[in-house]
């Protein structure tokens, strides 16, 4: 089961099990995700995670239960919190319940880097301090901490990776407030492709850890195959580069809009514990996964 599995980096895992040969069942309430990035090889149950009458049944005979189904957007979360809440922490609670009823045998989590804040530690590594800036990174943090004590209480072996910026096809949702994703170079795409300058928060000079999409869905299938349980991962490509160097590489038009409060200067993933115990790396670099952005495709 892939919960979340219409949105943009949930829609992507299901795309990998169904090409693998798993029979996968996704549970999506469609109002962050969208229908059209459900793949036709998969059962689509149209269901909302905070409904624990309707979900508890959809898990039954479910061996993987990858839980991606979230409201993920900051103001949003300051805006509505307890809505948000209701989704991301009840709404996980309720998925462990359903997934410890059917005894399945791994639960992933879709973790987020968003926990670190500001990190003195760079590389962060998963023993950072945990800094929740926002409603969404605390619900975030919750929801893994949930998965983590009650999946080990329950005998649900849960692993929680904490992914840094994703991109990759399917990352712009238009007209969606509490759209599952939006980062930069989803914005930037959709920028150049309108024929629009590239806007950049603030001087430009803070840096990211870019992943691309298809190196986070197959740490979560290997995160499943796994024999490791009730843990946290760092998702990212152990590398970092600023915003200017992104825009360079995609547009020669840039406008610079203030920048946000609180954002990190720098994110910079520490991955050798998921490389040492999981066996995986990234394999796609930047400049690759800058030109798959048009490869929606399956």
């Amino acid at each position: 089961m892939v919960t979340g599995g219409a949105g943009f980096i949930a829609s992507h895992v299901v795309d990998l099990l169904v090409r693998q040969g798993h029979d996968v069942i996704v549970v999506d309430d469609l109002s962050t995700g969208r229908s059209e990035n459900l793949n036709r090889g998969a059962e689509f149950k149209e269901v909302d995670i905070r409904d624990r009458e309707k979900l508890s049944p959809i898990f039954r005979g479910c061996d993987w239960v990858f839980h991606g189904a979230a409201w993920p957007r900051i103001q949003p979360s300051f805006d509505d919190p307890i809505a948000h809440e209701e989704i991301n922490v009840v709404g996980t609670i309720n998925c462990l319940m359903a997934a410890r009823e059917a005894g399945v045998a791994k639960f992933l989590y879709f973790g987020s880097s968003a926990v670190y804040g500001t990190p003195d530690e760079i590389p962060t590594t998963e023993n950072a301090a945990i800094r929740c800036y926002n409603p969404y990174a605390l619900q975030k943090y919750t929801g893994e901490q949930y998965c983590l004590i009650l999946g080990e209480r329950w005998g649900v072996p849960a692993i929680s990776l904490r992914m840094f910026n994703v991109y990759g096809s399917r990352s712009y949702n238009v007209g969606r407030p509490n759209s599952a994703y939006s980062p930069v170079i989803g914005i930037f795409d959709h920028q150049r492709k309108s024929g629009m300058p590239l806007t950049i928060t603030g001087s430009g000079k803070q840096s990211r850890d870019f992943v691309h999409v298809h190196d986070v869905a197959r740490a979560f299938l290997m995160a499943a195959e796994s024999g490791v349980a009730w843990d946290i991962f760092n998702l990212g490509c152990g590398e970092s580069h600023s915003i200017n160097t992104i825009a360079d590489l995609m547009s020669p038009q840039k406008q610079y809009i203030p920048g946000r409060p609180n954002e990190a200067l720098v994110t910079h993933a520490a991955i050798s514990k998921i490389c040492d115990l999981i066996g995986w790396k990234p394999a796609i670099t930047l400049r690759e996964g800058l030109t798959q952005l048009d490869d929606g495709g399956r």
